[in-house]
């Protein structure tokens, strides 16, 4: 999501064709939508792909609420596209953005408790992961698929990441707005 949502408004950058939306009456929230949801709707797809393998070939048990999954995945979904949006308002080329992009996914990757417990990395590093839109993800993704948590369990995660996709969006919006 991250990557794609930034590569695609860098490469209009490139190609010269920014400048003609730009002139459009269309306004520059209406813009980015149009450029989010395509990304939007093939991740929550690959989302229900994963899902069907994992439970085909690995027999994963869902033991909780898969549209909670989906909601929660759509909202996770804002803030790394939002992200993505961002880092093509600061960048030039795409050569930037996938530099930046690649940086910030193997940063989040490595800090989000997939390879090792967020508990147990230094404590630094554990108030850094409060940024960390992934370690929220993972941790609903367990708390939902493998404890069957419900909603009220994912609340304060579903908060904390519901203000992060505003404060992303805004932002993208706001430096999308500077740069034109």
């Amino acid at each position: 999501g991250m990557f794609l949502s930034a590569l695609n408004l860098v490469r209009e950058k490139e190609l010269g064709t920014l400048e003609q939306i730009n002139v459009t009456p269309i306004r520059k929230y209406q813009f980015i939508v149009g450029k989010l949801v395509p990304f939007w709707i093939i991740a929550l797809f690959e989302l229900a792909f994963l899902m069907v393998i994992g439970k085909l070939f690995f027999n994963l048990p869902v033991l909780g609420s898969v549209g909670l999954l989906f909601g929660f995945a759509s909202v996770y979904l804002l803030v790394v596209m939002g992200a993505g949006l961002f880092i093509s308002t600061v960048s030039q080329t795409q050569q930037q953005v996938m530099f930046v992009s690649f940086f910030f996914m193997i940063l989040f990757i490595l800090m989000s408790g997939i390879f090792t417990p967020v508990e147990t990395m230094p404590h630094w590093a554990q108030k850094i992961n409060i940024i960390n839109p992934l370690a929220y993800f993972m941790r609903v993704i367990r708390m939902v698929i493998l404890k069957g948590s419900g909603f009220s369990d994912i609340l304060k995660e579903f908060i904390s990441l519901s203000v992060f996709a505003v404060i992303i969006l805004s932002l993208a919006v706001w430096r999308y707005r500077k740069t034109t």
